[in-house]
């Protein structure tokens, strides 16, 4: 009995020191706190941080902050930064980076001249002190981030200016650190500047020339290996995190990189960022929180009236300034209330790179001891102001959003069926339509299969769905359900028409006719059947290639296209599918359609990357088709026979893009 009691003392000695404990005690927290916090109407990230408050070595000391803590909580951090490059719409970003520029400056320059004259006359600091303390405002870590992220406003322009702002920021103090130190010990030197700005050139040049290539080469040659494609990317983010240390910058600058450098590769929509995001947001990121809290120490408050003094007065003056600059980023760019406020939550919480501020200064011994107490306070307070703030706006924001009228978010029952004739290229089309559905449709991908009816007729479904089930699992894996769907009939048309009308399809996604001919045998039946006895849009598709390998899309539109009653619904697609690969839309049609496509747009709050080429005379088709690359996506809008945008050439061009380019991916759309 002593010995069972002997050993369960050690096991239990606090600090714990048992890895399996200690892991266990984690998860546990990070499944019940914001569990319980989220009843009282607090969220959830503030709940991790007090609980890391409260077991850290200030608190209960049953954790330590030893190197198995740091590893987590680091891989967290990074993950945060990583995520957010991931997740930032490049065509939003290429739409706003002036206005990411502008908020940059404004989020560094306010805190910073708001601090130092704060810093230096007011509390008595020092010149270096002060520059480095006041730089520390300026800073800031996206720790409310997967509170847009789970609640879906990610992709607000707010967001994305306030993400773009964050690296311009954080990279302008962590520049400035290395600045101030060099002045401290007197480094600032010729070859200083040199070093930097030549690491900064090459670290810069590896991200983006180099690390796409090999990516797209791994996903290629790997194509069947998914769970490699996860591991490879976590490679690239630490690689990426240690390259920018050797550069001379913090690693959540090489993290948020590494995410910019995969984005195009990467869409929202696929299995692959889902993985990550489950991964992340399940595990690293709430350590990272946890960890957090455990820096705090509530006791600094009881050290002396300087402390306090000084906790009050950093806290104070940093979140000011954030709020300043948010303030005057608003009224530079109309931007509503709720849109100043979310930037306010999101740039206002100070951590990681704060703290490396303060730590680095400390060590170098620029900055004493109350400085660094205060700053630990300063982070528990913004960080919770922070949540407070950001939550708040992004249901400000999703509430002022239900009151517009928009074909995007009104599409919430939205029914893709897909007829599959053979098993070619399934796994491209189940990506394509995974990319394209409306996230917000309750419905699943339909599968359908047509079997003759015959004899064998039960025979055949089963082995069908056998064969079509092995497709699902990565569908699954991004989160899109699929159900699969037999039918027996003499005819496959009858039988895809039959089908859409019983589970009332939207759109139907057709594979690419095997015989020459566009209009020629599809699955043993005429594709002017499916047109004749169906009114749904239908998507016809070849895909030569994985879709995160075209560079643009090359839409050709006829005239009075705008007039058919799909006219929207395909329009949302094609933006969809732009924005999920991050490529531009390079559209060929008069002007009065380019005109309706912006305005669908504007209505909808879409910043596109469309490139707009008047085009109306289709005698010229063939010189258009000069202008098509060898990785462009063609797509030409068509339309039925008798509809007010149908001319009697559109039925041939179909069969000239088959026989100009058999080996490039293209989809013929035909309206409902």
């Amino acid at each position: 009995m002593d010995a069972i009691l002997n050993e369960l003392t050690e096991h239990f000695q606090l600090p714990l020191h048992n890895p399996v404990l200690i892991f266990s005690l984690v998860l546990f927290i990070i499944l019940l706190a914001p569990v319980v916090l989220n009843r009282i109407r607090i969220p959830g990230i503030i709940g991790l941080i007090v609980s890391g408050i409260i077991i850290g070595p200030e608190g209960l000391n049953l954790l330590e902050d030893s190197l198995f803590v740091d590893v987590f909580s680091t891989i967290g951090l990074l993950y945060i930064m990583f995520i957010a490059g991931l997740e930032l719409d490049l065509n939003e970003f290429k739409a706003t980076k002036n206005k990411s520029i502008i908020f940059g400056f404004l989020t560094f320059s306010i805190p910073l001249a708001l601090g130092f004259p704060v810093c230096h006359y007011l509390l008595g600091f020092d010149v270096n002190a002060s520059l480095l303390t006041a730089s520390m405002f300026a800073t800031h870590t996206l720790v409310t981030y997967p509170i847009v992220s789970k609640l879906g406003v990610s992709k607000n322009i707010a967001v994305a200016i306030t993400v773009g702002g964050t690296i311009l920021t954080d990279t302008a103090v962590l520049i400035l650190l290395a600045v101030v130190l060099g002045s401290h010990t007197g480094g600032l030197t010729q070859e200083f500047w040199i070093r930097l700005g030549v690491s900064l050139i090459l670290f810069s040049a590896f991200m983006f020339l180099v690390i796409p290539r090999i990516a797209k080469w791994f996903f290629k040659t790997l194509e069947s290996e998914k769970h490699s494609h996860y591991i490879f990317v976590l490679s690239v983010v630490f690689f990426s995190a240690f390259l920018a240390e050797l550069a001379g910058l913090e690693s959540i600058i090489g993290a948020f990189v590494a995410g910019l450098a995969l984005n195009k590769l990467i869409p929202n929509s696929s299995a692959l960022m889902n993985r990550i995001e489950f991964i992340g947001n399940s595990l690293f990121i709430p350590f990272f929180l946890i960890s957090v809290g455990m820096v705090v120490d509530v006791s600094v408050i009881l050290s002396g009236p300087m402390a306090l003094i000084i906790a009050a007065t950093l806290t104070l003056v940093a979140i000011t300034g954030k709020w300043i600059a948010a303030f005057f980023t608003q009224l530079i760019f109309k931007f509503s209330k709720g849109q100043r406020k979310l930037i306010f939550g999101l740039s206002s919480a100070h951590a990681a790179a704060t703290l490396a501020v303060i730590l680095v200064g400390y060590n170098a011994g620029i900055l004493d001891s109350n400085i660094l107490n205060g700053t630990v306070l300063l982070i528990l307070i913004t960080c919770i102001v922070a949540s407070f703030a950001t939550e708040s706006a992004a249901k400000m924001i999703i509430r002022d959003g239900d009151d517009e009228v928009s074909a995007i978010s009104a599409i919430n029952s939205e029914q893709i069926l897909i007829p599959i004739a053979n098993m070619t290229n399934i796994d491209k089309i189940l990506e394509f339509a995974v990319l394209i559905k409306d996230k917000k449709s309750t419905h699943p991908l339909s599968l359908l299969t047509v079997v003759p009816n015959t004899t064998e007729a039960e025979i055949k479904i089963v082995k069908a769905k056998q064969g079509l089930e092995k497709f699902i699992a990565e569908t699954t894996a991004s989160e899109t359900n699929v159900t699969i769907n037999a039918t027996i009939d003499h005819n496959a048309a009858s039988g895809i028409s039959r089908t859409a009308k019983e589970i009332t399809a939207d759109l139907i996604l057709l594979g690419w006719p095997q015989k020459t001919g566009f209009l020629d045998i599809l699955i043993g039946d005429k594709v002017e059947s499916i047109l004749e006895n169906t009114e749904k849009t239908l998507f016809i598709c070849q895909f030569a290639v994985t879709m995160v390998d075209h560079k643009r899309l090359f839409v050709v539109v006829p005239p009075n296209a705008k007039f058919e009653e799909g006219f929207e619904s395909w329009v949302n697609k094609l933006i969809k599918l732009s924005v999920e690969l991050s490529i531009p839309i390079n559209l060929y049609c008069t002007e009065d359609t380019h005109q309706e496509i912006l305005n669908f747009a504007k209505r909808n709050k879409i910043n596109l990357a469309l490139n707009f080429h008047p085009f109306s005379k289709w005698e010229d088709f063939r010189k258009l088709l000069e202008q098509v690359n060898s990785t462009d996506f063609i797509i030409l809008v068509s339309a039925r026979r008798g509809y007010v945008s149908h001319f009697g050439q559109l039925d041939r061009l179909p069969a000239k893009l088959e026989r100009r380019f058999p080996d490039l991916s293209k989809v013929v759309i035909y309206p409902r």
